[in-house]
């Protein structure tokens, strides 16, 4: 995979995608990326799928205790070797957190905002291996690593009756295909929200699934009141210093309803608290880094060992963003927050977009200790590493 390919939409621009495909339609990019050479192999997968803190699932769609049966991992070796030869799926989430050439992959798809990016899921089939007919609520770029895969689609819109009850899985019960294609490696399929769709290995297959965070009104309103509930300095009460004499002692008068409703709304409509939430919630994630750091440095050693070694590794098990405010800007790595000044906005962009640091690009920076400071604490929070 060449680092120099900077567009893996083929003939369609960025902004074209945007425009015509982006959460509208589906979109086939032969060749997104040319002579791909996927970079994990069917046993580094299954051994990932043995870890513990690494999610990961089977699938049968037979030969299970009842048709699609799902069991989640971890698995052993074992478990490999009483599996049938066809018609079955090994699926694994994160990938892109453990393995850092998966990882690399994820900074083709910069036209979209990488805060938006959930994770690279790898799926491994043998012939006729699939999770059924579904659709998922999210985009997905489903990119073929390895052998062939069918894929088929329908953009029509679907109720709970459409589903087979009573699976692990919801799945489509008589899905009709409306458009179908046969992937190859490095062949892409974009797919919006909501679309229909089923992938069947034609021979021995790995599938990379990026996909891309959509959480929902109800999870977003409940991890912001959650978030207010454990701030201690959220202390406002009820108050009615106006209060007069009610004819109905029993009654909730209009004006109390509206001083409960406008301290609802201080709330929800407190921007500067909203956007620091939001920046911890979208960027935290609880999968452990690749590299530890087990001895922590101070600053004079932190910058002695980055002058000699040069170039500071990003970890993948977080996710980064940063929000700009008037005169200053906030950076988000993992759920934690590092306000920063306005002159180090080119830090945050670097933090954000780029996998690794050179010494030489901030030594002559006039804010360069306070560069230092930063690096360090993220370095010992195993945000980053040295290779050793």
């Amino acid at each position: 995979m060449s680092e120099a390919k900077s567009n893996i939409l083929g003939n369609i621009t960025p902004e074209e995608f945007l425009a015509t495909y982006w959460q509208k339609k589906s979109c086939l990019i032969r060749q997104a990326f040319p002579d791909f050479s996927c970079p994990i192999s069917v046993d580094e997968l299954a051994g990932l799928a043995c870890e513990e803190d690494i999610r990961s699932r089977l699938v049968l769609e037979k030969d299970g205790d009842y048709p699609w049966q799902v069991i989640n991992g971890p698995f052993t070796e074992g478990d490999f070797k009483t599996l049938p030869d066809t018609h079955w799926t090994l699926l694994v989430q994160d990938v892109n957190q453990y393995v850092p050439d998966v990882a690399a992959i994820l900074q083709y798809f910069s036209f979209i905002p990488f805060w938006r990016i959930d994770d690279v899921m790898i799926s491994y089939s043998p012939e006729q291996g699939n999770v059924g007919p579904h659709l998922d609520s999210y985009d997905v770029f489903l990119l073929q690593g390895m052998g062939r895969r069918k894929w088929q689609i329908n953009p029509d819109d679907y109720s709970d009756d459409d589903f087979i009850p009573d699976l692990d899985l919801r799945i489509i019960d008589h899905f009709q295909s409306k458009q179908d294609w046969i992937l190859e490696p490095g062949d892409m399929l974009y797919l919006p929200p909501g679309v229909a769709h089923h992938g069947i290995a034609l021979d021995p297959s790995l599938t990379l699934s990026i996909g891309f965070l959509a959480p929902s009104q109800s999870e977003l309103i409940s991890n912001f009141i959650d978030d207010c509930l454990t701030d201690s300095s959220h202390t406002v009460r009820y108050s009615d210093p106006d209060l007069k004499i009610q004819k109905y002692p029993g009654e909730i008068s209009r004006q109390s309803l509206e001083k409960i409703k406008k301290m609802m709304a201080s709330a929800l409509t407190d921007t500067s608290r909203i956007d620091h939430w939001f920046g911890k919630y979208i960027t935290h994630v609880q999968t452990e880094p690749e590299h530890n750091n087990e001895i922590k440095l101070d600053l004079a050693a932190f910058r002695s060992c980055f002058k000699k070694k040069s170039t500071l590794y990003r970890n993948d098990h977080g996710r980064r963003a940063f929000i700009q405010h008037n005169r200053k800007l906030t950076l988000f790595i993992n759920g934690d927050d590092y306000p920063l000044p306005k002159e180090l906005l080119f830090m945050a962009k670097l933090i954000t977009e780029q996998r690794q640091i050179d010494f030489r690009s901030i030594e002559n920076h006039p804010l360069l200790n306070e560069i230092l400071v930063l690096l360090c604490e993220l370095y010992n929070k195993d945000n980053y590493y040295f290779d050793d």
